[in-house]
């Protein structure tokens, strides 16, 4: 749902809380000179109108023996099987993301392994059962940038 109808004060606080997503809310309502009250309900409009999406913590896969990034592209050999193809993937816990995509590929997905023998593993009895015509697998060295999309500027702003 594209331009939300977002106030100064939902502004304000999605850029504190974007910064730093433990920030307490009482911290949040000094900076923007409203009550703690008027925070929890802002945030639970937030929720309300999909802005926000859940809390997590991050898990750095290297630091529990996923060493291996990589991304693939997906040719399907029948693409009316796109939903079903998705379920599956979904039961798959090494799909961390995956996109309809336009160009080369239907579906473009990004996997964790624990080594590239693990990703050849799931590549041949995993992915491949799906009914895929070809795919083409990308390893990533290293994440230069891995960031949300920061709550800095927001369309119509200058």
């Amino acid at each position: 749902m594209a331009n939300q109808k977002l106030d100064k004060l939902d502004k304000q606080i999605l850029r504190m809380i974007s910064v730093d997503a433990r920030v307490p809310f009482l911290e949040v309502a000094r900076t923007c000179n409203v009550s703690g009250a008027a925070i929890h309900q802002r945030i639970q409009k937030l929720y309300n109108m999909g802005v926000l999406k859940g809390s997590q913590f991050i898990i750095e896969p290297e630091k529990i023996g996923y060493e291996t990034c990589a991304f693939i592209g997906l040719n399907l050999k029948n693409p009316e099987t796109f939903d079903d193809v998705v379920e599956q993937l979904k039961k798959m816990p090494e799909v961390v993301e995956c996109h309809y995509t336009t160009g080369n590929y239907d579906l473009f997905i990004k996997i964790y392994a624990q080594n590239n023998h693990h990703l050849l593993n799931i590549i041949h009895d995993q992915l491949q059962p799906l009914g895929l015509a070809r795919s083409e697998t990308i390893i990533s060295f290293h994440t230069a940038i891995d960031r949300a999309l920061p709550a800095t500027r927001f369309p119509g702003e200058e």
